[in-house]
């Protein structure tokens, strides 16, 4: 139902005849029911819990507009929050007879939402239109680019230890920091096979279930946030080295995923959360170590330095700190929240920071980087 349809429902029943900005929920109900209108049963039970948060049982209208057509509202929150008894008590995972899809919507939703009345909200809101097709976009091109590269190179594993690899214009490469496109295109070139594997396992397990609940637009921010937080933090803490892997952008979401996880411990649902946590923080350890063995004690002859590794612990920072304050806001405004700002604010300090250090530092600190390929 559209807003303008909406008001001429109301309007030719005189629900508000004073022109109040409330409605009875009561009066409402009788609506839906007598007109049947398109209401999911989820969002008239949030109807009343909105009511009960009025001393007067009341549903404000602009409110009302809001929950038929979807918008995140953090009046919303407040009042579910406070109405939450009026909310069913029954559990998704008492919801008979679905099929493959809507079990795994209802999947999606225990794995990532910690509240039982997010979930509900989630499971008969979504839709399958628009499909998550950022995170699997991007996987796709990740094995494109490393198939092209690993047959013309002949090799699948360290391949950055071919003399060619590096003369790729999608590598970051401190001798080429003014082609600014390579802080960024730097996260579809991999050192081989293993971290090409271990990255687009992560992105498809945690990366499009939060896509599909959160949405393109705030998982792509999230993603890229990481991902050029990740070349200019090489620029600045190991300014001799290259980048290359989506490590920078897969350890914002994850890290995002798991400190959302452990906040909201209580409430989250998903089996095994302790055992997968563990798991979880084992092998993104195991894949920082691995970069760090890499870029200071290489197994085979090189050319130059090697691969930095700060570019995983700068996405994790991004995700505890942008990520959490997004995943955390499932049906809210990030606009209407003052952590978001101080959030943003300090990213773009850090950008500033980093577009002056790569334009003066290396010349003023004199710095010894290898020639370009």
């Amino acid at each position: 139902m559209d807003r303008s349809s909406l008001l001429q429902l109301i309007q030719e029943q005189q629900l508000d005849p004073e022109n109040t900005g409330f409605i009875g929920a009561d009066t409402f109900t009788g609506l839906v029911h007598s007109h049947e209108l398109p209401l999911d049963p989820a969002k008239l039970d949030m109807l009343v819990a909105l009511a009960q948060s009025n001393d007067r049982g009341q549903v404000c209208y602009q409110e009302l507009v809001d929950l038929i057509s979807s918008k995140r509202s953090s009046s919303f929150k407040r009042a579910i929050a406070n109405g939450q008894r009026a909310l069913p008590q029954d559990g998704l995972l008492d919801e008979p007879g679905l099929g493959v899809y809507k079990r795994f919507v209802r999947y999606v939703a225990y794995e990532i939402l910690p509240r039982e009345v997010d979930r509900h909200w989630y499971f008969y809101r979504h839709r399958s239109c628009p499909p998550p097709v950022f995170m699997a976009s991007v996987t796709l091109a990740q094995i494109i680019v490393f198939l092209c590269y690993g047959a013309r190179l002949n090799k699948w594993v360290l391949q950055t230890y071919h003399p060619e690899y590096m003369k790729s214009p999608l590598v970051y490469h401190p001798g080429h920091r003014a082609r600014a496109w390579r802080f960024l295109t730097y996260m579809f070139m991999h050192v081989g096979l293993e971290q090409l594997g271990f990255n687009a396992l992560l992105q498809l397990m945690i990366g499009v279930p939060l896509e599909m609940v959160h949405g393109l637009l705030r998982i792509s921010l999230l993603y890229l946030a990481g991902v050029l937080a990740g070349s200019l933090t090489v620029s600045i803490t190991d300014m001799r080295a290259p980048v290359v892997g989506g490590s920078g952008g897969v350890y914002a979401l994850c890290s995002a995923h798991l400190a959302n996880v452990v906040m909201n411990w209580a409430g989250m649902r998903c089996p095994y959360k302790l055992l997968r946590m563990v798991l979880a923080l084992v092998c993104m350890s195991s894949e920082v170590g691995r970069a760090v063995w890499l870029r200071f004690s290489p197994p085979l002859p090189a050319s130059g330095p090697q691969p930095s590794f700060m570019a995983h612990l700068a996405g994790a920072v991004v995700g505890v700190s942008m990520g959490l304050t997004i995943l955390r806001s499932y049906e809210e405004r990030l606009r209407d929240q003052c952590g978001w700002w101080v959030v943003l604010l300090a990213y773009g300090t850090f950008l500033l920071f980093a577009i002056f250090w790569n334009v003066f530092a290396y010349d003023l600190l004199g710095a010894h980087i290898p020639p370009p390929p």
